[in-house]
Formats: C-alpha cells, sequence, structure tokens
C-alpha cells in the first residue's frame, strides 16, 4: 500500500464530542482524517518513508506516543475504560501503557472503522478535506473548525498535565499480546 488519505468512523462518539454537522452513514460518524505520508519538508531533511498500510497499524495497533488519534482517544474515554496518559522511558513520551493500550485497542475494534484512497500527494487532499467545512472533531492540526477541536485540546491538556505530576513508568505501551 502506498501513499494515501483515511477517514477514521465511529459507532460510538466518545462523551463530550459534538457532532453536528459531521458525515454520518448507517450508524457510523467521521470524526478523523489523516494521511501517509506527511508531506515532504521544505528545510531539505529527506521525506517520510510511512505508508499508508504502516500508518494505519500505528493507528490501530500502536500506542498513543506514535498516534495523535489513539492519544485523542485515550484522553477523551479516561474515565470510560479507566486509563491514562503517563510519562514513559526518559519521560519525553506520552503512552496510555499496558493495560491501557489495550483497553483502548479493543475499544477501537469495537466501535471504529477505516476507509482509505490512495493518492499520490496525501497532504493535498487532507487540505481540502479540512478546508471544505466538514466537522472533523477528533483533527486538531489545520482544523479550521476551532468550535469542535476544544473539547479535544481541553482533554489533552488536562491529561498531559495530569501525566507530569506522575512519576515516569518504564512501560511504553508498545507490542501487547493478543493483537
Amino acid at each position: 500500500m502506498a501513499a494515501g488519505v483515511y477517514a477514521w468512523f465511529f459507532s460510538q462518539v466518545p462523551a463530550g464530542i459534538d457532532t453536528r454537522g459531521c458525515y454520518a452513514a448507517d450508524g457510523w460518524t467521521l470524526l478523523y482524517v489523516g494521511i501517509s505520508p506527511k508531506e515532504p519538508p521544505t528545510n531539505g531533511r529527506a521525506p517520510s518513508r510511512s505508508t499508508l498500510r504502516q500508518r494505519l497499524r500505528t493507528h490501530f495497533t500502536g500506542n498513543a506516543a506514535g498516534s495523535t488519534l489513539r492519544k485523542t482517544l485515550g484522553c477523551l474515554l479516561a474515565r470510560e475504560l479507566d486509563i491514562a496518559l503517563r510519562r514513559v522511558g526518559s519521560g519525553d513520551r506520552y503512552t496510555l501503557t499496558n493495560p491501557g493500550e489495550q483497553r483502548l485497542d479493543a475499544w477501537m475494534a469495537d466501535h471504529c472503522r477505516v476507509a482509505w484512497r490512495e493518492v499520490a500527494d496525501p497532504w493535498r487532499l487532507e487540505r481540502e478535506i479540512l478546508a471544505s467545512g466538514l466537522p472533523l472533531p477528533l483533527n486538531i492540526r489545520d482544523n479550521p473548525s476551532l468550535a469542535h477541536t476544544a473539547v479535544v485540546q481541553a482533554a489533552r491538556a488536562t491529561a498531559m498535565r495530569a501525566a507530569e505530576a506522575l512519576p515516569i513508568v518504564a512501560d511504553s505501551g508498545g507490542p501487547r499480546r493478543g493483537r
């Protein structure tokens, strides 16, 4: 699988998320779009070699440090799933540790579906989608719908502050059994 754009649909919307105006079909609500790879840098650095398949795998079974979607969902579902964002390793990375990442895996398996489209320059299509006015409440970066993202930003900020007050843990929330 090459480069592309992906769209995440949810059968259950995390509490507090405003879905007014969101695209919905057959009980599934579109809340997030993303791309892989990201736009090539203009500073001379090498472009990302990530593929659409790799990025989707990171979102679905990676950890919160490598996926803004997982981090957002973990922060929004913290009470419901009894999970918390934690600083891990050197303290610069934040994950849900285990079993938190496992609980999020299970929730996503039950309530998330993803669709994708391969395109050569996905960053252009992503910009068009975000600029279209279609509410995508779980997208933070470059999202013109600030009213929709306020809940997400507040939940993430609260979770980050709480994690900073806790001791660093060794568990990265990395590879998990049973996936």
